[in-house]
C-alpha cells in the first residue's frame, strides 16, 4: 500500500502549491501554539486553505481544547480536517461531530511511553484518524508538536496494531529515516515539517528527496 505524505507547517500559498506538486495528500496549517515552529495567522490560514485543490486534505492544527473555539477556527479557515494537538473531552468530540459533520477529526497522541497505547485506544472511537507525534503536554510550556524528535517506534507500531482508524506518523522524520519508519510502523501516512525545511522555508531539494524515498518504500 502506498504511504501517503502530509507536509506540515505550510507558510504560504506558494509552499502549499509546491507540496501538492510533489504529491502531498495533505497539508498542515498551524494556528497559535504554546511552543514550536510553524504557526501562522488565522487570516493567512484562511487564504491558503481555499487554494488547495480538491482531493488534498487541509489540516488545521489547533491547540484549543474548547469546542466553541475550534468550531470558530474551522469556520474561519474552511479546512476539511481538524488536527487536535492536545487532549480534549469526549463531550468536545461529540459537539464537533454534531456541528461540523463533514469535517474530519484527527487526534494527536504524543508518544512518551506504553500509556500512549491506552490513550490511543480510548480516543479511536471518536476520531477519523490518529497522529503520533513526539511532544510533551506535561511540561510547563507544553510541547504539542514540531519538536524535530523521533519517539519509540515500537510503541507506535503497537498503537497501529491496536486502533481501527488510519495512523499518521510524525516526529523527526527526514529522507534519512522515513524508510525505516515506514517499515517498522506501517503507517497510513507520514507527516513531516522540519525534515523538509531549511531555515523554516520549504526546501525543494529536501522535499523531492523525501517523496522519492517514500515512493520507493513499500508499506
Amino acid at each position: 500500500m502506498k504511504t501517503r505524505v502530509k507536509i506540515c507547517c505550510i507558510q504560504s500559498i506558494e509552499e502549499a502549491r509546491l507540496a501538492v506538486r510533489y504529491g502531498a495528500s495533505a497539508i498542515g496549517l498551524v494556528s497559535a501554539m504554546p511552543s514550536g515552529p510553524g504557526p501562522i495567522s488565522e487570516d493567512l490560514i484562511a487564504a491558503i486553505a481555499p487554494s488547495v485543490p480538491p482531493g488534498v486534505s487541509t489540516f488545521l492544527l489547533t491547540s484549543s481544547q474548547e469546542a466553541d473555539t475550534i468550531i470558530a477556527q474551522q469556520r474561519s479557515a474552511r479546512v476539511n480536517t481538524l488536527q487536535l494537538v492536545d487532549a480534549v473531552s469526549v463531550k468536545t468530540y461529540k459537539i464537533l461531530r454534531q456541528v461540523l459533520p463533514g469535517v474530519a477529526i484527527v487526534q494527536v497522541i504524543h508518544v512518551r511511553g506504553e500509556e500512549s497505547i491506552d490513550e490511543a485506544r480510548s480516543v479511536a472511537p471518536y476520531v477519523n484518524a490518529i497522529l503520533l507525534d513526539s511532544g510533551n503536554p506535561t511540561l510547563p510550556v507544553r510541547e504539542l508538536g514540531g519538536t524535530g524528535r523521533t519517539h519509540d517506534w515500537t510503541i507506535s507500531r503497537k498503537i497501529r496494531d491496536e486502533v481501527p482508524v488510519p495512523l499518521f506518523l510524525a516526529g523527526g522524520l527526514t529522507a534519512g529515516n522515513v524508510a525505516e519508519a515506514i517499515h517498522r510502523v506501517r503507517p497510513y501516512a507520514v507527516d513531516v515539517c522540519s525534515g523538509v525545511r531549511t531555515g523554516m522555508r520549504l526546501d525543494e531539494g529536501k522535499l523531492s528527496l523525501f517523496f522519492q524515498t517514500v515512493e520507493s518504500t513499500a508499506n
